[in-house]
């Protein structure tokens, strides 16, 4: 019965502008191939694939300092926010399938318009929180965070293709796990913003129970509110998702990572979440690519309810032998 199925919308955003490495932008079709549909239905979950966004190639597009591409992902992001927007508006739980990770940007700021009391989980090698003014490279997949809160506001500069929104979010909204490539400029906006992550070394030394227990109770002890999940594939670590653009070697188990998903589904407060920086073209061999996409769609089934204790949907109760099979033996 499909009212009773929980509405899930799935949105592919095939864009790449945010780095400089080509091939992520078939990130949505590679995961959708690896079975995410077939997935979420067997876990009753009325699948809504809205399928891709398009996004239009500007032909004039300046870089602004050193950020290459800026109104190009700007005007990608205020697609996606729109798109976001729509389906939490509708009821639906959202999955936004990259892409990379600047597309975060926009995912979040459409998810606040109807939710402005949500809160942000980033599950991710990288703080992505550099500034224009701090950026090594300039790209902006590792600046999304910057452009979200209020309190660097007075650190930005107004970038061309951005002036469509704004910062809402505070920095004690956020929390981050599985740090372990973090720039220098990112680590004095850490501190002085007093933000709280756990590391990779938070997580050797606390285990990952106690860094989702102290996660989840520093945003939703004073009140329970819609959580925004943005997992980069390469949060984990390279042996087990080999296909992203910038691995980092040392990250999270396949269980660690798993753990995650499932107590932030246990809140029962999912309410949008980002799946990011798969890159099909970097797989060395079809077998490290597959490996990637099915950890992507394990990572999404579990975030929606899928446990490795099973379930019993499909047995309310033990089924009895009817008399009449016994007498045919």
């Amino acid at each position: 019965d499909i009212s009773q199925a929980k509405k899930t919308y799935a949105v592919g955003t095939p864009f790449s502008k945010g780095q400089k490495r080509r091939g992520v932008e078939h990130g949505p079709k590679a995961i959708r191939d690896a079975g995410l549909v077939e997935r979420l239905s067997n876990l009753d979950y009325a699948v809504h694939d809205f399928g891709d966004l398009t996004f239009k190639h500007l032909e004039k597009d300046e870089h602004f300092m050193h950020v290459p591409f800026p109104r190009t992902v700007g005007r990608a992001n205020q697609l996606l926010s729109g798109a976001v927007s729509g389906a939490v508006g509708a009821g639906h739980t959202c999955i936004m399938l990259g892409g990379d990770h600047s597309l975060a940007i926009g995912s979040v700021e459409g998810h606040a318009q109807q939710c402005p009391d949500l809160c942000l989980i980033w599950v991710d090698a990288h703080a992505d929180i550099n500034t224009p003014l701090t950026s090594p490279s300039g790209n902006l997949h590792g600046q999304s965070v910057a452009f979200l809160l209020k309190d660097l506001q007075n650190k930005m500069p107004e970038v061309p293709g951005f002036s469509w929104m704004k910062p809402f979010l505070s920095a004690r909204d956020l929390v981050y796990i599985g740090l372990r490539d973090v720039d220098p400029g990112e680590h004095i906006i850490l501190k002085t913003l007093g933000i709280q992550y756990f590391s990779m070394r938070d997580i050797d030394r606390m285990g990952i129970q106690r860094v989702m227990e102290v996660t989840l109770d520093h945003l939703l002890a004073r009140k329970q509110r819609p959580i925004h999940l943005s997992f980069d594939i390469d949060a984990f670590d390279p042996s087990l998702a080999p296909a992203t653009g910038t691995p980092v070697n040392g990250g999270l188990t396949y269980r660690e990572g798993i753990y995650v998903t499932e107590e932030i589904h246990n809140t029962g407060l999912l309410s949008v979440m980002d799946v990011v920086e798969v890159n099909p073209t970097l797989g060395a061999t079809p077998e490290a690519v597959e490996a990637t996409t099915s950890l992507a769609v394990d990572v999404i089934a579990s975030a929606l309810g899928q446990t490795r204790e099973g379930a019993h949907i499909a047995f309310p109760k033990i089924p009895e032998p009817k008399e009449d099979t016994e007498l045919r033996l």
